[in-house]
């Protein structure tokens, strides 16, 4: 029933010029599909703006925390972040405050949620909950943020720190209270709270314990989440032993990715990728900015997501999707 809420936040959000815009992705999409030639029309629908690559953390599989990012380490100007969001604003269904890196790093998060919510945007982020104090809670629901996905996964420390290296599962438990307490202060519906257990080996026991948690716990909503292996050398204390929580399959002594690799991608059409620099990247598994279509710096982001870089990665994804190595780690 919880969940029925977010999709309220949601509707307060839409009106007829982003249905529109999504009518219009959409038919390019199928078009490209069908014609195998790539054709773009309308702006994202969806989008994602990395606040910072710097993290609190040092998770074992996270780019960040394995010291893989071959790109500079930054904060997004905020003038930069305001630039976008006018030029997408009319046509945005969502924000997703995150791509590598913890949000709330970011001295400026807040007053970027306001600007983002206050331009009528669907804005969301996800925060491994570590900064997240009774008083940053009531100035997040104040901010206006529609939703928030927090990562607690285990439940108990030390099977939290086993993958959340430097965290503390106490610091996410009461996160999640001040957000709730600060919901009831300010009587407000939103942020809309998702609590994300990452299925790993060492925690897939207590699957059945976090959905009981789930059930007992009022006003948020659970998930069970596979994970993305970055470093298949340590896959096996990793990837879980339950087939049915794992991406991937063990044959001829590697691992290999379950879902077939496709001809097509929607993720690429429909959305949009920011690093804190002002790249434009096809998708989130361009963490390092490999496949860069420009810079929203020097050019409009209408360009960028139609220009020669663009159409050339996409003719490879609607022709043969398997030669780009982001994609073979895609579950898209």
């Amino acid at each position: 029933m919880y969940q029925f809420t977010k999709y309220l936040i949601f509707l307060k959000h839409l009106n007829f010029k982003k249905l529109l815009n999504s009518l219009k992705v959409s038919s390019s999409f199928l078009i490209s599909v069908i014609t195998r030639e790539p054709i773009r029309w309308g702006m994202p629908i969806s989008m994602s703006i990395e606040p910072t690559n710097f993290c609190n953390l040092q998770c074992p599989q996270c780019p960040v925390g394995l010291n893989l990012l071959n790109r500079s380490r930054g904060f997004i100007d905020e003038q930069l972040f305001r630039k976008i969001i006018d030029q997408v604003s009319p046509y945005l269904l969502n924000l997703f405050l995150y791509f590598q890196g913890e949000p709330f790093l970011h001295k400026s998060i807040l007053d970027m949620i306001k600007y983002a919510e206050g331009k009528n945007i669907f804005t969301g982020l996800s925060t491994n909950g570590q900064l997240l104090t009774e008083q940053t809670a009531i100035d997040l629901v104040k901010s206006g943020l529609s939703f928030i996905i927090i990562s607690m996964d285990g439940l108990d420390q030390k099977t939290y720190e086993k993958y959340r290296k430097g965290g503390s599962l106490a610091k996410v438990q009461e996160s999640i209270i001040n957000i709730q307490k600060a919901k009831k202060l300010l009587k407000s519906t939103s942020p809309y709270i998702e609590i994300q257990f990452l299925v790993l080996r060492h925690n897939e026991q207590q699957i059945k314990d976090f959905l009981q948690f789930c059930r007992k716990s009022k006003g948020i909503s659970c998930k069970l989440k596979s994970a993305q292996i970055e470093n298949f050398s340590t896959a096996d204390l990793y990837i879980p032993q339950n087939k049915k929580y794992s991406r991937y399959y063990f044959a001829d002594s590697s691992w290999h990715l379950k879902k077939k690799i496709k001809n097509h991608c929607w993720r690429l059409w429909n959305s949009a990728v920011i690093t804190w620099d002002g790249q434009v990247v096809p998708c989130c598994y361009d963490k390092n900015a490999k496949y860069a279509f420009g810079n929203v710096k020097d050019k409009n982001l209408r360009e960028l997501i139609k220009n020669q870089d663009f159409k050339r990665f996409a003719k490879t994804i609607l022709t043969d999707r398997s030669q780009i190595d982001i994609c073979r780690n895609c579950n898209e």
